[in-house]
């Protein structure tokens, strides 16, 4: 195929338009004013997506330098979180507050902030990606461009394409919303279940009267069978949440393709962020942080490649860049998800977190964007594991708000 061929061409194309690629947009336009760039999206916005809707603080750190840290206005902070696997639980403030925005709201302003600074919103199912002969990359047979981002999900074509099919560890979970109760009110509440590890419920208190409610499980690899049934998550979300499942509606289910240790980036002017990267926390399934960031560092990476007039070379330096950010965190956060998978050591966490508060912030670190396992959280883990049943003694820098003995979940 000739470059000729293609109906039209574009400096940057971005498929998928969610939080990767509206932040791919935003990064490229911060780049350079100048570039062209076309987000594709099958989807009309406002649009919902299947989500925790859990913004950490991390992802307006990373929006702020392009302009659109304002995407959680109206909506209320939250400071305090509760950890709880059976009987074994702890409850505090975290060091700094996130955000809950239904992503019907955060996509949407998301969109609205690319198109504000030139970014060409179009909605189109992107169906194929193609080369020319000289290599440039074609999208759906009819849109060239010097560099094209997968931002395009969980299912993504692009990486697809890219990569071939590849087997993965993903998760599934199902999500709806919920009238808030005084036991969920103004913090986020994760509780582990007893399914495959790891396995939790949430409820995150939005701040207006309901709260984000869910379920989700690592799912189990082909040969030890098929994937749990709504009935099944429903449940499991119930018995940790009472009467989250039968108050909650607006349903959605979806998968989630978990980080590894190492996370892959061919060479040449095609990119992977977000969740089309696989780049989903296996701890916690936080995805949006990782979206963002790696969407901002394609679309600035894809600006001064086109700039140079050197697209081929984009993909070398996209990796290169998101390993410098994400990589010590992404081999951390899969030692935990691994680590996770043993009830005892859930709990040797939680209790851990109660006794010491670094290991508490430590532990939210982890589960959101930047954190990792260090010296001071594996020794608590160590010592929690070698003596579960020895009373909580706080230490000195830990608040007194922060309980710090094992607590039976009210139901």
């Amino acid at each position: 195929m000739s470059h000729d061929t293609a109906t039209e061409h574009w400096d940057l194309v971005v498929v998928g338009a969610g939080p990767a690629g509206s932040a791919t947009a935003l990064g490229a336009l911060a780049e350079d004013p100048d570039l062209r760039v076309l987000l594709l999206d099958r989807s009309d916005f406002p649009r919902d997506k299947s989500c925790g809707d859990g913004i950490a603080p991390h992802v307006l750190d990373a929006l702020a330098p392009v302009g659109a840290a304002d995407v959680v206005d109206g909506w209320s902070p939250l400071r305090d979180l509760e950890l709880a696997h059976g009987d074994v639980s702890v409850a505090g403030p975290m060091r700094r507050e996130v955000h809950v925005v239904p992503r019907r709201v955060l996509d949407a302003r998301l969109v609205e902030r690319a198109v504000a600074v030139g970014a060409v919103l179009r909605t189109h199912r992107a169906t194929s990606l193609t080369r020319t002969g000289t290599g440039t990359p074609v999208v759906s047979g009819e849109m060239s461009a010097d560099v094209v981002v997968g931002a395009d999900g969980a299912h993504s074509f692009v990486r697809t394409a890219l990569l071939g099919k590849r087997r993965e560890p993903r998760a599934i979970a199902i999500r709806g919303y919920a009238p808030i109760t005084p036991e969920t009110a103004g913090r986020q509440v994760i509780r582990y279940g007893t399914r495959r590890q790891p396995s939790y419920a949430w409820a995150f208190d939005r701040g207006d009267g309901l709260a984000n409610v869910g379920y989700g499980e690592l799912l189990p690899d082909e040969r030890s069978g098929g994937a749990p049934s709504r009935r099944l998550l429903l449940d499991q979300l119930e018995e940790l949440v009472p009467g989250a499942a039968r108050t909650g509606g607006d349903w959605r289910g979806h998968h989630l393709p978990l980080s590894s240790w190492r996370w892959d980036q061919p060479d040449g002017p095609v990119l992977l962020v977000g969740d089309a990267a696989g780049l989903v926390n296996p701890l916690t399934g936080e995805g949006i942080y990782y979206a963002v960031a790696t969407g901002i560092a394609a679309g600035r990476t894809a600006a001064r490649a086109v700039r140079a007039g050197r697209p081929a070379d984009a993909g070398a330096e996209h990796r290169r860049v998101v390993r410098s950010l994400l990589g010590t965190h992404l081999r951390h956060t899969w030692a935990a998800g691994r680590l996770a998978r043993s009830p005892r050591i859930v709990d040797a966490g939680i209790r851990a977190a109660g006794r010491d508060r670094h290991a508490f912030d430590a532990l939210v670190e982890l589960g959101l964007g930047g954190g990792r396992i260090d010296a001071r959280l594996a020794g608590g883990l160590v010592r929690s594991l070698a003596r579960p049943d020895r009373p909580d003694r706080p230490t000195p820098d830990l608040p007194p708000d922060l309980p710090t003995t094992p607590t039976p979940r009210g139901g």
